[in-house]
């Protein structure tokens, strides 16, 4: 008997399931195409009650509103401006970490795409320490940097993230900073995920420690800042360490070795249109600074050696000059820049241009007075 091939069935039957498909793909850029989406997120920072703010993010780089969710937690007065990294996405985006400084615990959000950008609180866990105001991600672990008070001293404290969202500390993970009450900044990962970085605007220094196989971190390495008051910083994508230097109005460039060491590249180099950079987001060739004072935004060059070329001192300005930026995040494919400016309660969107000019989109208003920080993909 002669067999009779079955594959022309078998590809007619999957056209209808590739055309959805390609057609979902189209929608909603899930699968990389042209038109692909993201997330912007904030936080109120409310002593009442903390809570992120949620916006969509289209292929153009404008925000929709998506909804405001609960952190189980409390912000703190006085935090906004302080500090840098106070909520952040995981790599893949899948989950978003908040501190809540006002009752020194950390919210884990698992984030929701589809069919709408929607969090969804999945634990809400001890800072191990008083006062957490940044906190960073790589892979499961995660880190918090704990201010103090006057009867606490500040600390770091790392805890592994599962995967439906809960956090147990790393045991041996928590050290100290330099001293007992450096006004720190922010806390990051490297690229590489083995070592942190803490900034002390107080004490002129940059804390480096170096991580294990088990995520436990030890240390401090204590590095002199190259300028006055280091305080918001981001890596590269060759793991260089991009500072603000916000008391000398500047902008300095280190690599960092495994140990937490880390040397001078490009030290402090003026943007020439700031009174006090404080905030930096990075793209794979450009830096943005913004300024506390100011309402103004400068960016330079990275060369592939980490070295720094100013190239707009006033990239563009928010338009204000009380209480100005006070923040700032990078869409994932580098194409937009957001700045959070407390003056106006709002976040501003822009489009990045390769020479560092940037060009406004939108200004989404309305948000909560004396909320905090920025995080996006």
């Amino acid at each position: 008997m002669m067999k009779t091939s079955r594959r022309p069935y078998a590809l007619l039957s999957l056209i209808p399931l590739l055309l959805f498909v390609a057609s979902m793909a189209t929608a909603s850029g899930s699968l990389g195409f042209q038109g692909a989406t993201g997330s912007v997120f904030t936080m109120t920072n409310s002593t009442s009650g903390n809570a992120v703010e949620a916006y969509s993010r289209s292929a153009t780089g404008q925000l929709s509103y998506a909804g405001s969710f609960s952190t189980g937690g409390l912000g703190l007065a006085g935090l906004t401006g302080s500090n840098q990294g106070g909520l952040t996405l995981s790599q893949d985006g899948s989950w978003l970490f908040v501190v809540n400084a006002g009752s020194n615990t950390l919210s884990v959000f698992r984030v929701n795409q589809f069919p709408s950008i929607s969090l969804t609180l999945t634990d809400v866990a001890s800072s191990d320490g008083v006062t957490p105001i940044s906190v960073t991600v790589f892979g499961n672990w995660v880190y918090v940097l704990n201010q103090g008070s006057d009867s606490v001293a500040s600390n770091i404290a790392g805890f592994a993230v599962t995967g439906f969202g809960t956090l147990t500390p790393i045991r041996g993970s928590i050290q100290p900073l330099s001293q007992a009450l450096p006004s720190p900044a922010q806390i990051s990962f490297s690229p590489t995920g083995n070592v942190l970085i803490v900034t002390e605007k107080g004490t002129n220094t940059i804390d480096g420690y170096s991580v294990n196989f088990f995520g436990q971190a030890s240390g401090p390495v204590l590095n002199p800042s190259n300028g006055d008051a280091p305080y918001g910083f981001a890596f590269d994508n060759r793991g260089q360490l991009i500072v603000s230097d916000a008391a000398s109005d500047a902008l300095s460039s280190y690599s960092v070795s495994p140990s937490g060491s880390v040397n001078v590249i490009s030290g402090s180099i003026s943007n020439g249109g700031q009174a006090a950079p404080c905030w930096v987001a990075v793209t794979p060739t450009l830096a943005f600074t913004t300024d506390a004072h100011v309402g103004n935004i400068s960016s330079y060059a990275i060369s592939p050696s980490g070295r720094l070329t100013l190239l707009q001192s006033v990239a563009a300005s928010t338009g204000w000059s009380t209480k100005p930026d006070l923040d700032m995040a990078i869409s994932q494919n580098s194409q937009f820049l957001y700045v959070y400016v407390a003056g106006g309660n709002e976040i501003q969107g822009y489009l990045i241009h390769s020479n560092g000019v940037l060009s406004l989109i939108q200004t989404v208003s309305g948000l909560t007075a004396g909320g905090d920080g920025l995080a996006a993909n």
